[in-house]
C-alpha cells in the first residue's frame, strides 16, 4: 500500500511521466482516475524516459519495476541525481502471465505507487561573517569576509583589488553597509568611464559659467558623498592630473568646484578598487607613489572564481534560483554533468561571466526543467575560455 505522501503527491502533480516498457501497463495507469487533473505523458523506457526529463519539466515519475532496456533501480538512481527535488515511485505492476496472455487482476494505481526514498536538497552553507549579497565559502573568500568586518567600523580608506568581475563593488558597498555611515550616500564613481575633460567636474562640481555648457552650478560626486561613502572605480584608469587633486583632496578633506573660490570641507569614507596592479603602474611613471600609499592604507585582494573551489556550485545554483524566481517559472536545476563542466573552466571573467552563463542556459533551456551543457557558453570549449 502506498503511503499518503505518495498518494498526495500524485494528486496534486501538474504534469505527470509514466514510464514502463509495457503499453499495457501504461494506458492502465495513464487511464486512472487518481492521477487526478494531472497532465499525462509517457515514456516506452529508462532511456526515453530520461531523455523526456531532460526536454520537459514535470512534477514526478511514476517509473515501472520492469523496464526492457535499463535497470529500474538505476534509472530511478539518475532521476533523483539529475532531478534531486523530482517525485519519483515504483509502479507494482499486476502479475503478468506468460508472454502474449492480456494482464489480468489489476490494482489500483493507489495501492500500487510506492515512493522512493527521497534525497533532500542540500541547504546552501553560510560562510561565518559572510558579507551582504556575497556567497561563498572558500577559505579565500573567508579571509576576504575577515578583512572587511575588521575594517567596516573605521573611516580608513581602503584599496580592493581583483580582476575583472570578481565582485569588487559588491565588496565595497557590504563595507558601507556595514559601517556607522551606512544609513548615508554610498556614490558610485567609474573613472574609467568618465572623459578626462568631465572628469574633474564629475568629481568636484562646478559653479555657473565655469565651462561652455555650464548654465547652472552643480555639486560634484564627492559633495554627493558627504557623510557617506565614495567609492572610485578602476582608480588606475584616473589621468595623472587628476590624481593630483584627488590626492589633496584625501589630505585636506576639501574640495573645491571648478570655476569656483569657495572651498567646502567634507566628511567622507573612500573605498578604490582596481583590477590592476598598481605598483606595477608606479614603476611606470603612470600612477603617483603618494597617491598609492594614501590609497592602501587597508589592501583586500579578491580572489578569482578559479580559485575559490565549490563555490562555482553555489554561485551557479543562487543565480539560476534568482532567474527562476524573477521569471516565475518552476525549479530549475543543475546536472552533475553541468556542473562538472562548470567547475573544469577557468572563468576568465570570473563570477560575472558565470552569472551570465546561467542566464543564457536559462534562456536556451526553455521549459526544461534541466538545462543541458550544450546550453551553456562553455559548452566544446577548453577549460582557459577558448575554442578546442
Amino acid at each position: 500500500m502506498a503511503t499518503a505522501a505518495a498518494a498526495n503527491w500524485v494528486r496534486t502533480a501538474s504534469r505527470i511521466l509514466v514510464a514502463s516498457s509495457d503499453p499495457k501497463v501504461r494506458q492502465r495507469v495513464l487511464g486512472d482516475p487518481e492521477l487526478g487533473s494531472a497532465e499525462r505523458m509517457e515514456a516506452c523506457g529508462g532511456a526515453h524516459a530520461l531523455a523526456k526529463l531532460r526536454e520537459i519539466a514535470c512534477d514526478g515519475v511514476l517509473l515501472d519495476r520492469n523496464l526492457a532496456d535499463l535497470d529500474a533501480a538505476e534509472v530511478a538512481e539518475l532521476i533523483r541525481r539529475e532531478h534531486p527535488h523530482m517525485g519519483v515511485c515504483w509502479i507494482e505492476g499486476p502479475h503478468r502471465e506468460e508472454p502474449g496472455t492480456a494482464c489480468s487482476n489489476a490494482r489500483t494505481l493507489q495501492s500500487e505507487i510506492i515512493p522512493l526514498p527521497r534525497r533532500e536538497s542540500r541547504p546552501v552553507p553560510e560562510a561565518p561573517n559572510a558579507l551582504p549579497g556575497m556567497i561563498g565559502t572558500s577559505p579565500a573568500m573567508q579571509e576576504v569576509y575577515r578583512l572587511a568586518h575588521l575594517v567596516a567600523k573605521r573611516d580608513t580608506t581602503v584599496l580592493v583589488s581583483g580582476e575583472t568581475g570578481t565582485g569588487k563593488e559588491l565588496v565595497a558597498e557590504a563595507i558601507h553597509k556595514l559601517s556607522s555611515r551606512a544609513k548615508q550616500p554610498f556614490v558610485v564613481v567609474n573613472c574609467a568611464a568618465i572623459p578626462e575633460p568631465l572628469l574633474e567636474a564629475e568629481l568636484f562640481g562646478h559653479a555657473r559659467g565655469a565651462f561652455t555648457g555650464a548654465v547652472q552650478s552643480r555639486l560634484g560626486r564627492i559633495h554627493v558623498a558627504q557623510g557617506g561613502t565614495l567609492f572610485l572605480d578602476e582608480i588606475g584608469e584616473l589621468p595623472l592630473g587628476m590624481q593630483a587633486k584627488i590626492l589633496r583632496f584625501l589630505q585636506s578633506g576639501e574640495v573645491q568646484r571648478l570655476g569656483s573660490t569657495d572651498i567646502h570641507r567634507v566628511d567622507v569614507r573612500v573605498i578604490c578598487a582596481t583590477n590592476t596592479q598598481l605598483t606595477t603602474l608606479v614603476e611606470a611613471k603612470q600612477f603617483r607613489l603618494d597617491l598609492y600609499y594614501r590609497l592602501a592604507v587597508f589592501p583586500i585582494g579578491l580572489p578569482p572564481l578559479r580559485e575559490r573551489g565549490g563555490d562555482i556550485e553555489l554561485l551557479s545554483e543562487h543565480f539560476l534560483k534568482l532567474l527562476c524566481a524573477e521569471s516565475q517559472v518552476g525549479e530549475k536545476r543543475l546536472s552533475e554533468e553541468v556542473l562538472e563542466l562548470l567547475q573544469r573552466r577557468k572563468w576568465p571573467g570570473n563570477v560575472r561571466e558565470l552569472q551570465h552563463a546561467m542566464e543564457r542556459a536559462f534562456i536556451l533551456s526553455g521549459e526544461e526543467a534541466v538545462p543541458r551543457p550544450e546550453h551553456f557558453p562553455c559548452y566544446g570549449l577548453d577549460p582557459d575560455g577558448g575554442g578546442t
